[in-house]
């Protein structure tokens, strides 16, 4: 029995890393048939990650039907449609811990700040006000979560250990920044769960070129289903 159970897990994570193709609506049908938070929570730990493997979200062990997974999936689909249209944000579809669809929008450092500093370009904050406007201001249900990072440069006069830790509070810095701009133009205050800088953890590309360092300079805002979303979805009352 318990065999045949981890076989099930290990065939819903399969069709969700098959479904590539699918939107969130699809997606979140199958993760929903799965039901159950032991199905959410297994396909969450195996796939729940973003690039440099973070857990996404918080874990609600809530069990998400056939039904609610479509309805969350319709939800995050139009959230994903709302963040791809603000200029300058690179918007993709993830998992969150709780295996289901959840958004990462991606905007490069060299558009929201100078090198070095935390202080956010004109055009940074145009396309923040745009992105919180439009896209958390329209959907409330769904939670946040904003990382920084860095390259692998040192900094000057500084040794490695030094400069490992300066890059971390810089893209500390940098999070935060963004958070308390959001929060100014009228994010949830609650709806933003963390600001967190990673520093030159978690690289996307190669950091011993040039373009590989300018990817990985880079701020990452999640949005994900919030248990209040989930629970009204399990209700079959989410808009």
């Amino acid at each position: 029995m318990k065999k045949f159970k981890f076989s099930a897990l290990v065939m819903a994570a399969l069709m969700i890393f098959s479904g590539c193709g699918m939107n969130n609506t699809t997606k979140g049908g199958l993760i929903g048939g799965g039901s159950g938070a032991a199905i959410g929570a297994v396909v969450g730990n195996l796939i729940g990650k973003n690039a440099g493997g973070t857990l996404i979200g918080a874990g609600i062990g809530a069990a998400v039907g056939t039904g609610a997974g479509v309805l969350i999936g319709k939800k995050m689909d139009k959230a994903k449609a709302a963040a791809a249209a603000v200029e300058n944000a690179q918007v993709e579809t993830i998992t969150d811990k709780n295996g289901l669809e959840a958004v990462k929008i991606t905007f490069d450092s060299g558009i929201l700040f100078t090198t070095g500093k935390s202080t956010l370009s004109s055009t940074a904050m145009s396309n923040l006000t745009d992105f919180a406007n439009n896209v958390l201001k329209v959907y409330p249900d769904c939670d946040v979560e904003i990382q920084g990072y860095t390259d692998n440069q040192g900094w000057k006069n500084s040794t490695a250990e030094e400069s490992i830790q300066k890059n971390i509070t810089l893209s500390q810095q940098r999070a935060d920044a963004v958070k308390s701009f959001l929060l100014a133009q009228g994010a949830g205050t609650t709806q933003i769960k963390s600001s967190t800088g990673f520093g030159q953890n978690n690289p996307v590309a190669d950091n011993s070129t040039k373009a590989g360092q300018a990817q990985n300079r880079r701020v990452e805002i999640y949005l994900y289903a919030s248990e209040a979303m989930i629970n009204a979805a399990n209700a079959g009352t989410l808009q």
